[in-house]
């Protein structure tokens, strides 16, 4: 019991913020949750938060330690579940958030088999590249990819996401194929409007770098770059789940396949909710059994 006290205050504070946050959802003093926190990181012998008068930030320890307790705090919600509403299906109203392109290929298919196993569950599917208020526009549950940068928000990360240097064989042939990143120089980029540079980590020292490139076009619609890229027009850096088909078919060729970036996290998130409603737990539990699996991808 100690042990999830434990745990359970440290994902509170770390998703809270605050010490007085964690306290009231779990209707304690502050001194208690504090408490709680000490002996946690003295029984793990690491330290997990950073404590000032200003702010808790988490370390790297404990920032990979929170992501392993939000699974089995889930994992956990879910067995009860599984054990208290025994045959009950998953019903009510279930509104969930994607990126416009990704949603399109990875989610919606995935809402259609969901409902097809849980025919009581109605489902608004919201596509937007814009970062949406989940708590304000009342949405259950929101996929996102890359960095999470709100920590009120508790996140299931359910796989991962490959970056990568595309072209069409067309265009290799007459431009030729680059080595590494330096030759982009010498390349046409297509990119998007205001970009930040593409990423790349040396095979050899582990160092990443971010890459400004250049181009005659740029757009800030990465649909429109996927098309220009498929025409032959350039080079383009590309997601994985947007670029898998053409590379399995031949389409478009991956190049500085040794330069590629890490991996991004694809994940859930939801609002910090005690009880996590079956239908939601469900939807996730679907999307990290597709999107954890390599083999999910390669056929895409």
């Amino acid at each position: 019991m100690d042990t999830f006290k434990q745990i359970s205050a440290f994902v509170n504070v770390a998703t809270r913020g605050s010490l007085s946050a964690a306290a009231r959802i779990e209707g304690v003093t502050p001194a208690i949750i504090g408490r709680r926190l000490d002996a946690l990181e003295g029984r793990l012998g690491v330290k997990l938060l950073i404590r000032t008068t200003r702010k808790l930030t988490l370390t790297f320890e404990g920032q990979a330690f929170l992501e392993d307790c939000q699974k089995v705090l889930n994992d956990l919600a879910n067995a009860e579940a599984a054990v208290s509403l025994g045959g009950v299906q998953a019903s009510g109203y279930l509104k969930v958030s994607a990126p416009a392109g990704f949603g399109r290929q990875h989610v919606a298919p995935l809402v259609g088999e969901f409902m097809g196993a849980n025919p009581e569950v109605r489902v608004n599917l919201n596509l937007s590249d814009r970062l949406v208020d989940l708590i304000n526009e009342n949405i259950d549950c929101a996929i996102r990819i890359g960095e999470l940068t709100d920590s009120s928000l508790v996140s299931v990360r359910l796989g991962e996401m490959r970056r990568m240097v595309v072209a069409s064989p067309a265009y290799l042939v007459a431009h030729g194929v680059p080595r590494t990143p330096a030759d982009l120089a010498a390349h046409n980029c297509l990119s998007l409007g205001q970009q930040r540079g593409w990423v790349f980590r040396d095979p050899a020292s582990g160092e990443v770098q971010t890459l400004k490139v250049g181009g005659n076009f740029e757009c800030n619609d990465g649909a429109v770059l996927h098309e220009w890229a498929l025409a032959g027009r350039g080079l383009a850096w590309r997601s994985l789940w947007e670029v898998g088909g053409d590379l399995r078919e031949g389409r478009l060729t991956s190049v500085l396949d040794a330069w590629q970036a890490p991996p991004m996290g694809i994940y859930a998130v939801f609002p910090q909710r005690r009880h996590l409603p079956l239908r939601v737990r469900l939807f996730i539990d679907l999307l990290k059994d597709h999107y954890g699996r390599p083999s999910y991808w390669e056929r895409r």
